[in-house]
């Protein structure tokens, strides 16, 4: 039980917020906004992990 406590007591690192951000904001956006940018949904994971590094 120790364990799941220390998991869930540390800090996140700010990658995984900006993380979560950037997937957030692709699922905002309208299917006219992802077809002028070319991306479909299957795409979100790896670009919002790109975003989050930047």
């Amino acid at each position: 039980m120790g364990f799941f406590t220390e998991m869930f007591a540390r800090p996140r690192p700010q990658e995984h917020q900006r993380y979560r951000a950037a997937l957030a904001l692709l699922n905002a956006m309208s299917n006219a906004d992802r077809a002028d940018i070319g991306i479909k949904p299957a795409d979100f994971p790896r670009i919002a992990r790109e975003m989050s590094v930047r």
